[in-house]
């Protein structure tokens, strides 16, 4: 119906009349043509409705204000800890109305990967940028939780002992957020910026459902058995029952010792211990070998499996 009258618009219809004050939209001669092409849908009202198909209406074009899309919430499940991580049905929206199918999507800022992870999702090939080892070392745990078969290169990366000793002698604070990622934790900054004897953290839950933290120091240059001790003393300041330094040198037999007598902790609920204390060299980690640790995968938080669009089995060239 409609509002105001124009030409033949004051037929009834089927037994059917427009409500007080309104009118007929179409003159009888239209509304006998919907009729026949099945356009007409009647309500137990009796007043028929024009029936509209989604493919003859194109709709409104997007603006430049999206306000449909809602930010992370802080209990959202994409959450990864990062204050500026955007929504990934934001990316997916910028990159789908951006580019097509197999194109190249740079992030020179990628943080914790949203857009790398939506180009993925969305058969794009894609390269992304951080400065930081802790944003890279996430990226790589969420693009492989998101893509268990995901191929990708990671460059800039130490690859060697030789490597390694140069990012120590560029930046001893980048060396330790690397280092620390080789092991899935998580760096650590206190508040005040003093040197607590923490440079990661582990997280892992027991038998009983009680969270523990692992400590994890990081030593690039010399050290000594006092330093074993030092960290020993950081375990029972912080009530964590387990300790792992990461050393870039050889440790000697005094250090080994000195860690061993440290003895073993017995996890709760559980028949399994495990060292106290632990030294793992960079060359350790490079030939494959890790700490002896419960289940700490929850440290960097898990990212959900997807579904790559398009062709299943593209390989990004990243």
């Amino acid at each position: 119906t409609a509002a105001k009258p124009g030409g033949d618009t004051l037929y009834s219809w089927k037994g059917a009349k427009p409500y007080k004050g309104r009118f007929w939209a179409y003159s009888k001669a239209n509304m006998e043509e919907h009729e026949r092409q099945g356009r007409l849908y009647y309500p137990k009202s009796g007043i028929p409705s024009y029936k509209r198909y989604l493919d003859e209406m194109p709709g409104v074009p997007l603006q430049d204000l999206w306000i449909d899309i809602k930010p992370i919430s802080a209990n959202s499940s994409e959450r990864l800890g990062f204050a500026t991580q955007k929504p990934v049905a934001l990316l997916e929206r910028i990159i789908n109305s951006s580019s097509e199918e197999g194109a190249v999507i740079l992030d020179p800022f990628c943080g914790c990967g949203t857009a790398v992870a939506a180009a993925e999702k969305l058969g794009r090939n894609w390269i992304g940028i951080d400065v930081t080892h802790l944003a890279i070392a996430l990226i790589k745990k969420r693009m492989t939780d998101h893509f268990p078969s995901v191929k990708f290169d990671v460059v800039g990366e130490p690859r060697s002992l030789e490597d390694a000793h140069r990012l120590f002698e560029q930046s001893p604070f980048q060396f330790e957020s690397w280092a620390v990622s080789l092991i899935g934790g998580q760096p650590f900054k206190s508040k005040g910026g003093g040197d607590t004897g923490i440079d990661g953290l582990l997280y892992f839950q027991d038998y009983e459902r009680n969270f523990h933290r692992i400590v994890i120091e990081v030593k690039g240059g010399g050290y000594q058995p006092k330093d074993i001790r030092s960290l020993k003393a950081v375990l029972q300041r912080e009530e964590a029952p387990l300790g792992v330094l990461l050393a870039l040198n050889k440790a000697t037999k005094g250090m080994m010792a000195e860690a061993s007598a440290s003895g073993k902790w017995q996890l709760p609920g559980g028949n399994k211990k495990y060292p106290v204390l632990q030294i793992i060299t960079i060359d350790d980690l490079f030939a494959g070998r890790k700490p002896d640790l419960p289940d700490t995968s929850g440290t960097l938080k898990t990212a959900k499996k997807e579904k790559r669009d398009g062709q299943q089995g593209m390989m990004p060239l990243k």
